[in-house]
């Protein structure tokens, strides 16, 4: 099996990395083969709402106008058996990377040619907590939205905090030996 790790934390070695690192050493115990991109690193524009009506290409043929890094990674996600979204958790919300990424895959599944590309697609989604380790929870929330509305199959969402990041490292990786057998949320 193919695991895709999308992080929107820049940080190779950081606690988000550490995390979905966790989850990647169970997938590899199993005997899955997994590749990490770090969004920070991509070039991924933020929505133009092209249009005066809000919308573009997007809406109408299910893919955007913007030439970046959306395409490939849209068929790196479609490629994937299992795709883990991992996020920092800022402001209790989604790193800024995560964020210009999900909103452009939201805007282009809308149509039902961009959404047959990924829908049913099993997701994955972690918000690690830095700092005072607050709003974990209300991240996962946000995350699990905006995959669902992509049309994935969010199959689980986990938060972490800084502060019980060693105590869940045993715990991921046995969800990442769990993701080897194909799970479905239903």
């Amino acid at each position: 099996m193919k695991i895709l790790m999308l992080s929107g934390s820049r940080n190779p070695e950081g606690q988000t990395a550490r995390a979905a690192n966790g989850i990647l050493a169970g997938v590899t115990q199993a005997g899955g083969d997994v590749e990490s991109i770090f969004l920070p690193t991509l070039q991924i524009e933020r929505c133009r709402q092209c249009e005066d009506n809000g919308w573009g290409l997007c809406k109408d043929k299910g893919r955007c106008v913007i030439d970046d890094d959306l395409p490939g990674l849209l068929e790196k996600v479609q490629a994937a058996d299992v795709t883990i979204f991992a996020t920092p958790v800022y402001f209790g919300d989604l790193s800024e990377s995560m964020r210009a990424f999900l909103s452009r895959v939201r805007r282009t599944t809308i149509n039902e040619k961009g959404r047959a590309l990924i829908e049913g697609k099993s997701a994955v989604g972690v918000c690690v907590a830095g700092g005072s380790g607050n709003n974990a929870p209300e991240c996962c929330s946000i995350l699990d939205k905006f995959l669902a509305k992509c049309g994935l199959d969010v199959v689980n969402m986990i938060a972490v905090r800084r502060q019980n990041l060693e105590a869940k490292l045993p715990g991921m990786e046995a969800i990442g030996k769990w993701l080897m057998t194909k799970p479905s949320s239903g």
